[in-house]
């Protein structure tokens, strides 16, 4: 009898499989880091094999720990860090690059270009997406023109793309021998290619970025009864079992959050910070730099919209002052270095590295740290840090009230860095509004888990699925209004600073 889901949670810094019961609770899980390959400033790439070698490696150590077996599983879903483009030989399994992560900025010149012809406002139109390195048919295009012989195999069809959900379902249906080249809606959505209201490749969209057709995989709802594929008797898990879901990482977790209805909103604090807001069947425009994305589709039914506000680096600015300036040891000490000081100080970290996401989208910003004087410490900084994460969020909720009309009552939030309370409690004084986390905060894995399970009948319908969550911690804003509108002020002062550093 099988009695467990599993999924798969490929991120930007980690891959991890994780098992769960009928309640929704994680019964399991097992994580392994992988590398971050940066060649020369603004570049960001990771190794395809030694992800596809993680996935491996992490759902043979869960399995085992579990003591399970493939019959134990009904169905495994996967998610992904999202944009992040593959592209390989379906011959040999190679990939021809290293895949280019969501957060590159060397297609800078591609995007500035479709911006400056007017192809830019086709892609709004069509994709729901501006012009913007964050994406993956630039990157795409970038394979495609600098690296030897992808082109002439990609027009005879041996070198296909994917986001790296399409890499690992590849690997796991076989590979070489047979394996499966699809992806679902949600992460089609994010590539500049997928029409929103067909949900199929556009033709003229190619054309922009002179991408062939047949490199691309087939689009499939989020949640599918006739499965994508089946794991093989050689994989991982050592026997068949149903690959059923596949979402990108931000909206598995709106499925994870049972955020189903129209109106109803997260925030994934990970690498990066990503707030969606579910608008239904219905597709809004964006008058205030959001993104309009697809949400979810379950099987036949209706597709699921949303707007999303995007910003690349939020968690990673963490892991910069532990890896790059050495001032904390781990994750977690940042919350303890910050809490030795009451506030800021004056000092704003704007961390743009790869320029500012939404609601800007400026390709030209770079990370600065301004305010400083005699008096700010490695404390103020950490700070700051985690300040930004919340004035980022700040800025991207402000432009989805004023799109859509809806004022956020409560902010659900899930994803690593709501582990740091001081972070949560900042986050809640600078919107004003409570701040909840569910019991289960990794609610990525735990999405990509309902979708599968939903398309088995291992959750009979959304209803189990929101009997299952459950609020682990509440913050409740601390701050004044006036402390709230001058710390916001001097917020969209020190932005204002990262302006115009690169040429594009």
């Amino acid at each position: 009898m099988a009695t467990y889901i599993a999924a798969i949670d490929q991120g930007t810094t980690s891959t991890r499989a994780m098992v769960f019961d009928h309640s929704g609770r994680e019964v399991g899980r097992h994580q392994l880091e992988h590398d971050q390959i940066l060649p020369q400033a603004g570049w960001v790439e990771h190794n395809p094999i030694e992800i596809w070698e993680r996935t491996w490696s992490v759902l043979m150590t869960v399995m085992s720990k579990l003591r399970l077996s493939a019959g134990d599983l009904a169905a495994l879903g996967i998610t992904n860090q999202r944009e992040t483009a593959v592209v390989w030989d379906r011959r040999t399994g190679r990939p021809y690059h290293n895949a280019i992560v969501w957060q590159d900025t060397r297609t800078d010149r591609i995007a500035a270009a479709l911006d400056r012809d007017g192809r830019g406002d086709v892609i709004r139109r069509k994709a729901g997406l501006p012009p913007a390195t964050y994406f993956s048919g630039g990157k795409i295009a970038w394979i495609l023109d600098n690296v030897d012989g992808v082109r002439e195999a990609a027009e005879r069809g041996d070198a296909i793309f994917g986001t790296t959900d399409s890499w690992v379902i590849w690997n796991l249906t076989g590979g070489v021998n047979g394996g499966v080249h699809v992806t679902d809606v949600t992460n089609a959505s994010r590539t500049m290619l997928m029409n929103l209201e067909t949900l199929d490749w556009d033709d003229e969209l190619l054309s922009f970025f002179d991408i062939p057709r047949r490199m691309l995989p087939r689009i499939a709802p989020s949640s599918s009864p006739e499965p994508y594929g089946h794991t093989t008797d050689a994989g991982p898990l050592g026997g068949r079992v149903p690959i059923t879901a596949s979402l990108g990482d931000q909206q598995a977790a709106m499925v994870g959050q049972v955020c189903l209805a129209a109106g109803q909103a997260k925030n994934t604090y990970g690498t990066g910070n990503f707030l969606l807001l579910n608008t239904g069947e219905k597709i809004v425009r964006s008058e205030n730099g959001l993104l309009t994305t697809l949400c979810y589709q379950f099987g036949d039914a209706k597709p699921v919209y949303a707007l999303e506000g995007s910003i690349a680096v939020t968690g990673s600015a963490i892991q910069w002052l532990r890896d790059q300036l050495g001032i904390i040891s781990g994750a977690a000490q940042s919350e303890a270095l910050a809490r030795q000081v009451p506030d800021n100080g004056g000092m704003y970290f704007v961390p743009a590295f790869s320029g500012l996401f939404a609601p800007y989208w400026r390709s030209d910003a770079r990370g600065a740290i301004v305010g400083m004087s005699r008096f700010n410490t490695n404390a103020h900084l950490a700070r700051a840090t985690l300040e930004a994460i919340c004035y980022q969020t700040r800025d991207v909720v402000d432009a989805m009230e004023a799109d859509s009309g809806v004022h956020l009552e409560v902010l659900k939030v899930d994803g690593g860095v709501t582990a740091n309370e001081l972070c949560m409690q900042i986050q809640a004084d600078v919107l004003g509004v409570d701040v909840v986390r569910p019991v289960v905060a990794e609610t990525t894995a735990l999405g990509a888990a309902y979708a599968a399970g939903l398309a088995v009948g291992f959750w009979a319908n959304p209803d189990d699925l929101q009997a299952n969550w459950q609020e682990d911690r509440r913050w409740s804003p601390q701050w004044s209004a006036e402390q709230r509108a001058t710390g916001y002020a001097g917020w969209r002062k020190a932005v204002e600073r990262t302006l115009d550093w690169v040429d594009v």
